[in-house]
Order: structure tokens, then sequence, then C-alpha cells
């Protein structure tokens, strides 16, 4: 990398957003802006989007770009470039996404697995900075995971490695659109539980929600559920604690298999605090092998929103 090159553009393609940022070598976030995704578009929409993301934040430090950053759903080959099947973004089945980018604007582009991106983030810039082994989080639209082992993040033979959100707790359970059955992403991915929480609210009419809502649930959210469970809401407070629940099934599972017991827990749904928390450590201590449950701790992802952009930027930074 040439020594006036002080900056990386880092990309979170999420299913509903793309946020788009420049980052320094040290992990300040210097710019940033996003653009919808229109994932029900197809793919060449949303590598549309994207470059148009880039292009808001691009500016003045072109000349100093080293290169560009994406995280992205799905199976990722990082050596190709591609991105197989993401769940939650129809009509992609193999996309070469760092070709496209890096033909557009002549700079370097490297793509990763949204969540293994956040994990490197967290690791490098966030509360994984003093941890040799991690299982990264991150709840959003979907549920997806990496994780860090002796600091090097593991990508498994195909770079599949992580997909927690498509473990099944439960082989009866909804259907995902991954396609199988019972996926954990199913009952804490933000659609799916705001699906469910506005069925279970008709037998609940004296929610908080409803208040906080206006009676119109179509503006509901992860968030308004917060806002409840912070008023005091009991309906609220145990849709927190079943998705905690869910969430410990999964975990524990994990922790049996790794031994690994820092878990780092980041996107939009983590805002659920310390109630989610408690009760996934709860049920991890429930479920897991009791000498390694014990030993379980939680941690909120620190670089909260920018895990995604300032992960996606290390993977041009840093060889994870």
């Amino acid at each position: 990398m040439a020594k006036t090159k002080n900056y990386v553009i880092g990309v979170d393609l999420g299913g509903t957003s793309i946020k788009v940022g420049v980052v320094t070598k040290d992990g300040k976030l210097v710019d940033k802006g996003f653009v919808d995704t229109l994932a029900h578009k197809g793919p060449k929409t949303v590598v549309s989007q994207i470059i148009k993301g880039i292009n808001l934040v691009i500016g003045d430090y072109k000349k100093e770009i080293a290169g560009i950053g994406i995280g992205a759903p799905g199976v990722v080959s990082m050596e190709k470039g591609t991105v197989e099947n993401p769940p939650n973004l129809p009509g992609w089945k193999n996309v070469a996404l760092a070709k496209l980018v890096q033909d557009e604007f002549k700079i370097k582009t490297l793509v990763e697995n949204d969540a293994n991106a956040a994990a490197v983030g967290e690791l490098i810039f966030g509360a994984g900075k003093d941890l040799d082994d991690f299982i990264m989080v991150t709840l959003g639209t979907g549920v997806g995971g990496g994780l860090i082992i002796n600091r090097k993040l593991y990508r498994g033979q195909k770079g599949a490695a992580g997909e927690i959100g498509h473990m099944t707790i439960d082989y009866n359970g909804p259907k995902c659109n991954c396609g199988s059955y019972g996926c954990l992403e199913t009952y804490i991915g933000n659609n799916h539980l705001v699906s469910a929480v506005s069925k279970k609210l008709e037998s609940n009419r004296d929610s908080k929600i409803y208040e906080l809502l206006d009676n119109n649930l179509n503006n509901l959210t992860p968030k308004v559920i917060s806002d409840a469970a912070q008023m005091n809401d009991q309906f609220a407070k145990s849709v927190i604690i079943e998705a905690g629940k869910h969430m410990g099934y999964g975990m524990a599972s994990l922790v049996n298999i790794f031994d690994i017991s820092n878990i780092i827990i980041g996107g939009g749904v983590a805002g659920f605090g310390k109630l989610l928390f408690d009760s996934i450590k709860e049920t991890i201590k429930e479920r897991a092998l009791k000498p390694i449950s014990s030993r379980v701790k939680i941690y909120p992802a620190k670089l909260k929103n920018e895990a995604g952009i300032k992960g996606a930027s290390s993977l041009v930074y840093y060889k994870a």
C-alpha cells in the first residue's frame, strides 16, 4: 500500500440499507452516508446502490483511498470476490461483487461476509481488542456471526463458517429465507420478530406498544419494543426475554462445540440491552456444559452501528 493512501472505504451491505464510510488506519470514521438497498429489485439495482453510496462519501478523498472493503450477507469467497445466495437479497445466485465495484472505481476492492467483517472490526477496533477468542453475533434484518479463534477469523473450507443465524433450533419451526426450517434467524431476525410480535399484540391490547405506535402496527420496529420495555411494559419485556432464550439456545450449542466463552453481540436488536443479555446468559447456563457455561461472558459490541463499516475497512488494512 502506498504511504500516501491514508483512507479506506468501508461498505456495510444490509438487507434494508447500505452504510458507507471513509475510515483511517486507526479506525476513525471521518465521513459516512447511507442509501436504501432496494433489495427487491435484484442484484443489478443493489450494486448500483452500492456505487451510489460510495460516491456519496468518496469526494475529496478519492486520490487517497487505499482500497474498498465490502461486508455482504451470504456465503462469500474473499479470494474470488463473489457473493452466493444471500438469504435476504432476492435474485442473488453468484454475484462477482468485488469486480463490479472495482471496475467502477478502479480501486482495489475486497468483499467478505458482513458478520465476519463486523467480527474483525470488533477484534481490531472494538470489544474484542483484548480477547483471543470470541463468537460475534450481529442482530439485524438477518442474524449473522463470525468466529475469532487465536485472533484470526475462522472462515471454514469455503468461507461459509459462522452462519449462526441458520442454525436450526427447532426442526418443526417456521420456514427461513434460506430454505430451511426453524433457523435462529426465524425467531430473532428483525422482520420475523416484528411479524411475531404483531400477531401476539392482538391478545395484548393493553401493551404500551399500541400507545407508542398510535395504534398503527405498520410502524412497529425493535426500537419501539425496546422503548415499551423501558416503560415497564410487561408484554414488551416478555418479548425481549423470549428473544434472549432463543438466542441462548443457539449460543449454548456454539459454546459447547468451540469451547469459546466470550460472546460479542451487535446490531439493532442488541439495543434491547441488559434484559436481552441476561436472558441469553441465563439460557446458556441452563443449556451449555457446566465447565464451559460458568465462564461465559457476553459483551455489547463497542462499534455499534459502525461495526460493519469499520470491519469492512479492515479487510484492506489488515490480513485477518
